[in-house]
Parts: C-alpha cells; sequence; structure tokens
C-alpha cells in the first residue's frame, strides 16, 4: 500500500497535468474577452460606462458559475461512460438500450449529440486562431515596432503546432502543467494589482449587479452575452477530459487556483478600465507593468499554445471515436506513446484542422472578429451537451421530474440566452460554426446511413456462414486443404467473409487450419481483457475452421495479431501458427448506382469519404507481407 506522502504527489500531479491540458481553452479567455465586451466595432458594442463595467463583472463572474463550476464541475462531470466524459460518451449513453425512454426520442437525442460533436470540429478550428492570435497580438502593447508582423508570427507558431502533431505530446506534456501553473499564477497576480486600484469593483461578485445592467439596459445587456459567453469556452474541455485525469483533480484544480485566478484577472481587467477607459482597447496587456509586458506575451503565447494542443488532441480523440461507432470511414490512426494509448495522431484532421485555421487566421485577421464565431461554437455544444445530460439524469438517475424540469429550466434558459444572442451575430462570423457543423454532420450521418446500405448488400453476397461451411463438410464445394493458418476478417458472425469465398470459389484452395474474426465495437470507451475475446467452433468440429469474436471499446486500438496472442492453445480445436498466419481481407469497390435507400446528392458526398479510408492492413496492425485483399464491387 503505498504511503499517504506517495499518494498525496500523485495527486499533485494529476491537479497539475490537468491544469497542462484541461484549462488551456477557458484559463486564456480572459486575453480576449473583457476587450471583446467593449469593442467598439461591435455591431452591437456595449457603451463605455461604471454601470455597464460593473454589471459585466458580475455577469461574467456569475455566468462562469452557473454553467462552468455548478453544471460542469458540480453536475455534468458525473455522468461518465466508465469513466470516459465528452459528448461522444455521453450520446453513447443516451443510445444505450438498457435505458429506460422511447426508441424515437432516443434517435432524436442522439442524432443531436452528433451535431453537438460536428460542433466541436468547429471549435477545434477556431480554437487555435483566436487563442494564438490574441496572444500574439499583445506585441501591439509590449513592442509596437512589431505590430505589423502579428499575422505572419502567428500563422508560424500554428504551422509549427500542427506539424509538431505526428511526434506526439508525451514530452512536452511534462512542461504544460508547470507552464499553466505559472500562467495562472501570473494572471491572478496582476489582477490583484488593477483591483487594488479600484477595490470597489469587488461589489460586482454581488447578483444583483448583473440582474440591475440587464433589467435597466435589457438590449445592451443581451447583446453582451454573445461576448461574456468567451468566458465558458473550453468548459466543455473539462468533460471531454474526464477519462485523462478524473472528476476530482479536475474539480481541484479549477476550484483552488483557474476559478479564482480567472475571475480575479477580469476584476483587475474591469478596475483598469474604470480608471483609464482608454484602456479596452488592449485592458489584459495593459495590466501588466511595462517591463513584464513582453515576457507576459511570451507567456500567453505559450498558453494559448498549449489550449490549442488540447483541442486539437480532442479533435483526434472525437474522429477516432467516430470511427469506432460507425460516423467515419476507418482513418489512419497513429499512436504516439508506447505507454499512452489515448495519445494518437489523425493525419488527415489535423491538415484539414491546419488549413482552415491558416484561412481563419487571414479572413478575420483580429481576435475580436473571431470572437463571434467562436462563441455560438461554444454555445451550440453547451446547450446540446445539457440537453444529452438532463434525459440521462431523468432516465437513469432516476431524478425527480420536478427538479430535472427546474434545475434543467434554469440552465437551458440561461444557455439558451447566450445561443441566442450569438444569433445575432450570424451575418457577422456566427455563420462560420454553423456552415462548419452541418458540413460534418451531413457527412457522418450520410457514411452511418450509407454504410448500414452497404452492410446489407454485402452481407446479401456474403451469404450464410452455416451454408458454406455445410457446403464444404459435404464437399459440395471442391476445395484443396493446403498447409498453414489462415485469419479471415470479417464484420459479423453469420456471413461468409467475402474474401473466403473468393479464394474457395475461384482457387479451389483453403488453408488447413482456419480463423474467421469477428471485430465488434462496443457502446463502452474500452472492454476488460477478459471480455475481449470469444471462440465458436461452429456447427463442424472436424473443419479445421473456428469462429473468433473480438471486441473493442470504441476508445481502444484494434490490434489483431496481439488480440490473437491471448488465445489459448489448449482450447482450441485447431493448431495455429500465427507467426506465420495468413492474413485475409475483404475490400469494397464503391461506385454509385440506381439503388434505392440514400439521396442521389448524397451518393457522391458517401464515395469521396470513403477515399479517406485508411489502409486496413495498417488500421488493424496486419503484418503487410503476410495480408492479401480480396475485392468486391458495391452499388450503391
Amino acid at each position: 500500500m503505498a504511503a499517504p506522502g506517495t499518494r498525496r504527489f500523485a495527486k499533485t500531479l494529476l491537479v497539475v497535468g490537468a491544469l497542462g491540458v484541461v484549462f488551456g481553452d477557458i484559463g486564456t479567455s480572459p486575453i480576449y474577452t473583457i476587450q471583446t465586451v467593449f469593442n467598439p466595432a461591435d455591431p452591437h458594442p456595449v457603451p463605455m460606462s461604471p454601470d455597464n463595467v460593473y454589471g459585466i463583472a458580475s455577469l461574467i463572474f456569475w455566468s462562469v458559475t452557473l454553467i462552468v463550476t455548478i453544471a460542469y464541475v458540480g453536475l455534468i462531470l458525473r455522468a461518465d461512460n466508465e469513466g470516459e466524459g465528452g459528448i461522444m460518451a455521453l450520446l453513447t449513453l443516451v443510445g444505450k438500450k438498457t435505458l429506460a425512454g422511447s426508441r424515437r426520442t432516443k434517435s432524436i437525442l442522439v442524432a443531436l449529440g452528433i451535431f453537438g460533436a460536428s460542433l466541436f470540429f468547429g471549435d477545434s478550428m477556431i480554437t487555435p486562431a483566436i487563442s494564438v492570435l490574441s496572444a500574439v497580438e499583445g506585441l501591439r502593447v509590449a513592442a509596437p515596432p512589431l505590430a505589423d508582423f502579428v499575422i505572419p508570427i502567428t500563422i508560424v507558431i500554428i504551422v509549427v503546432l500542427f506539424s509538431f502533431q505526428r511526434f506526439g505530446t508525451a514530452a512536452v506534456a511534462r512542461l504544460f502543467g508547470p507552464v499553466m501553473v505559472a500562467w495562472f499564477l501570473a494572471i491572478g497576480v496582476f489582477g490583484i494589482l488593477g483591483i487594488a486600484r479600484e477595490p470597489e469593483i469587488l461589489r460586482a461578485l454581488l447578483p444583483t449587479y448583473a440582474i440591475a445592467f440587464a433589467v435597466s439596459n435589457p438590449s445592451v445587456a443581451f447583446f453582451a452575452l454573445a461576448a461574456v459567453v468567451l468566458a465558458i469556452t473550453g468548459a466543455e474541455a473539462l468533460f471531454a477530459d474526464l477519462g485523462h485525469f478524473g472528476r476530482v483533480p479536475i474539480a481541484r484544480a479549477w476550484l483552488i487556483l483557474v476559478f479564482p485566478t480567472c475571475v480575479l484577472s477580469y476584476f483587475g481587467q474591469s478596475a483598469l478600465i474604470l480608471n483609464d477607459p482608454a484602456a479596452v482597447a488592449s485592458p489584459f496587456f495593459l495590466l501588466i507593468p511595462g517591463p513584464l509586458q513582453l515576457p507576459m506575451v511570451i507567456l500567453a503565447t505559450a498558453a494559448t499554445v498549449i489550449a490549442s494542443q488540447a483541442v486539437i488532441t480532442g479533435a483526434f480523440s472525437v474522429a477516432r471515436q467516430a470511427v469506432q461507432l460507425g460516423y467515419l470511414p476507418r482513418l489512419r490512426i497513429e499512436h504516439t506513446s508506447a505507454r499512452t494509448i489515448g495519445q494518437i495522431y489523425v493525419p488527415l484532421v489535423n491538415w484539414i484542422l491546419l488549413i482552415a485555421v491558416i484561412v481563419l487566421v487571414l479572413s478575420f485577421r483580429e481576435s475580436s472578429a473571431l470572437a463571434y464565431a467562436f462563441g455560438m461554437a461554444v454555445t451550440g455544444t453547451i446547450i446540446i451537451t445539457t440537453t444529452l445530460f438532463l434525459y440521462y439524469v431523468r432516465e437513469s438517475w432516476r431524478a425527480p421530474l420536478w427538479l430535472v424540469l427546474v434545475g434543467g429550466g434554469i440552465l437551458l434558459t440561461v444557455e439558451g440566452l447566450f445561443f441566442a444572442a450569438n444569433l445575432t451575430k450570424i451575418t457577422h462570423g456566427a455563420w462560420l460554426p454553423l456552415a462548419i457543423a452541418v458540413v460534418t454532420y451531413l457527412i457522418l450521418m450520410t457514411w452511418y446511413r450509407g454504410r448500414q446500405l452497404v452492410t446489407i448488400r454485402r452481407e446479401r453476397e456474403e451469404g450464410s456462414l452455416a451454408e458454406f461451411l455445410d457446403h464444404l463438410h459435404d464437399r459440395t464445394l471442391p476445395v484443396v486443404r493446403v498447409p498453414g493458418t489462415a485469419v479471415y476478417l470479417n464484420r459479423g458472425t453469420q456471413t461468409t467473409p467475402l474474401a473466403m469465398q473468393s479464394t474457395v470459389r475461384h482457387l479451389g484452395s483453403l488453408h488447413q487450419n482456419v480463423i474467421i474474426l469477428s471485430i465488434e465495437t462496443a457502446q463502452t470507451p474500452t472492454v476488460p481483457p477478459e471480455d475481449r475475446i470469444t471462440t465458436d467452433a461452429l456447427k463442424h468440429t472436424d473443419d479445421g475452421i473456428i469462429l473468433v469474436r473480438a471486441k473493442f471499446g470504441y476508445m481502444e486500438r484494434p490490434d489483431v495479431p496481439q488480440t490473437l496472442g491471448m488465445l489459448d492453445p489448449e482450447g482450441l480445436e485447431i493448431p495455429i501458427e500465427l507467426d506465420e498466419a495468413s492474413y485475409f481481407l475483404s475490400t469494397i469497390d464503391l461506385h454509385r448506382g440506381k439503388a434505392p435507400g440514400l439521396a442521389r446528392w448524397r451518393k457522391p458526398l458517401f464515395i469521396a469519404t470513403s477515399r479517406g479510408a485508411a489502409d486496413a492492413a495498417q488500421y488493424f496492425d496486419l503484418p503487410p507481407d503476410r495480408t492479401i485483399l480480396m475485392g468486391s464491387r458495391v452499388e450503391i
């Protein structure tokens, strides 16, 4: 048993690790939130006045308290799927057959969850752009001669960041936590210095100031929500990274360091602009004493790179979960750590994000302009997460209906106001994340539906496995058995692998020992080792053919040779030689046809999406020199 001191040290490391990965996004929001609220170029600007400054400071504090502290940290983090969090994990919980509720309701909620995941991809594009750009914009305060180089420097940092992804984050991750600790301590200290100039700003901790601001200036307060929402960007990261650190370390890091220091920064900036309204042009950096401004720009850039790294990693994870759940084709996924299976790199997603981020920086050129787009992605994801959570609380936790309606009603009303305020920015950039989400959603749902149709047609062509084995056993199909072991990968357990059919019908031969391997994806993040693999000798015990079922969680790596190595040779009907085994894959060549079930305009999209699929042999970690591909043409 570990000593108490060792346990405390381990817990401290988890908290520091959470600071480096989970809170990068929300922790860098103070750079641009206050500045965006009072931006005179805003189509609906908030006038500078003491009452408005007090009202905004109070509104930010209570928004963060209600949505992040109470909703996410206090409640939503408890809705985990075997320790894993995030919107994909939540929609998996909602879609489970064992969960009470109508099938129609579940289908609607799952579709809503997929749209939320689609919004997250938009967030993954906007976060690196706005975060890095807002930090580098500090040069306009700290080093004015470099102001013209803000855009080039931002693009260079972004290119380096995305280029580095293929090397993995294991080595750099150790630095993330300490850097973010330094960041939060710094913004807290500078926030205190600002508050010291105008201690009265602390009165804005009272909710009466937020209420008075909303009542006296309802239209101004409503439009201000589109910028205030920036203070809660990154809330979804707390939930998405639940599986990496656990609820307790995330909650401790938030309550002990992140929440207090962010509030101090917001209030310090508010105190600054009360004394000097002109400072609203860049209150975060003007709050810092002159000699320390350039070092703070460097620290801010490091913090925003970390924030971007977290959301990029999140995009990789969501893409992998989508693959495992059948919403994307098999993508090329590289594991960048021998110790940590969750550290992955998805090249296709990485380069799409890089191109999108560069286009965003060159198109918007100002972090304040990107803020309109950012808020829409965040509010949409938060509302969908809350909706799924409330349904899960009611049906799984059996929470009283009145409690769900009252508590959920308050949360959804507040979040709905944020969302509605961002809708007013549609023509000013808020359309962007919606457009990205719609396109992504269409791709995900088209692939899911198209894959179902192809599976039906494929199974019809494959035919019954039992009948095929009967023909082999009765020698209706004349076959020569050759020495060795063959592994035929199959999508199910009832049909015959196409590659096996082709081998028998066209070559008239079959290996002496045959494994039909059915790979299944569970509706859970991981599968215990004892439940990983099962075997079945099938109908005939003397034909040298066995069926093996391998089950993987949707966040696990389907390593076929490693999994087959778990078989107990003593309990098998046939001897197997995995070191010399041949692996057979059945591939599908898709062509556009007149088959029903998929709209004409979606067929080219489905076929185009299939082109992004990774090499199946690589996806399943099959040895390339012992893998045979055998194809079949299917029209959709």
